[in-house]
């Protein structure tokens, strides 16, 4: 018997609806493209290498340290407004010039003052830190050790301005670099690399 028109047509209607479910259920296949495959410059990370407490650290060398960069940025703006300005020069400890340093001395350099300010970093390997730190031992200054390093100071028989512990020129030497300031107070002022 045949289908009346009505009928065919629901059923090709039903037929269609079926098809249509079966084929939005099915997982589609993965398309790759070229930006899936593994690229062939692509290289594997190395791995790092791990210290050997055994051997002296290196010097820290990250960046280049400039007069405004081993001070606060507060602190410049102070200098500024008050009209000084920085002379900088290569590090000097003793008689070791470091010219990976910077030796900064800020103040109004356009009247005859000794109101200054200075301050200086570098790097500097465990060797030179020795020879630099006996030489000025020799030439008096005082050596003292704190939980941030050595500590070098000017003996109080030559110094001109102190702290406030009576303090005057000293130098910080730590874990491969060196920190100099007018007085010890001021060394927490330098900061290099800055994080």
């Amino acid at each position: 018997m045949p289908l009346s028109p009505v009928r065919a047509g629901l059923l090709t209607a039903l037929t269609v609806a079926a098809l249509t479910l079966v084929a939005c259920s099915a997982t589609p296949e993965p398309v790759v493209t070229e930006d899936a495959l593994p690229s062939p410059n692509a290289t594997t990370p190395e791995p790092t290498a791990t210290p050997d407490p055994t051997k002296d650290p290196e010097p820290v060398s990250i960046g280049v340290p400039t007069c405004e960069g081993i001070i606060p940025q507060s602190l410049i703006a102070e200098y500024e407004a008050a009209g000084w300005s920085v002379e900088e020069s290569t590090f000097r400890v003793g008689g070791l010039e470091i010219t990976e340093g910077v030796q900064c001395l800020w103040g109004d350099f356009t009247v005859a003052s000794d109101h200054v300010q200075l301050f200086g970093w570098a790097p500097i390997t465990s060797e030179e830190s020795g020879a630099a730190q006996a030489e000025l031992v020799s030439a008096g200054w005082r050596s003292e050790t704190d939980d941030r390093g050595v500590i070098v100071t000017e003996s109080t028989d030559t110094t001109v301005a102190t702290d406030d512990e009576g303090y005057g020129l000293t130098y910080l030497f730590g874990d491969g670099w060196v920190k100099y300031a007018d007085t010890k107070q001021s060394l927490v002022l330098v900061e290099w690399p800055r994080s």
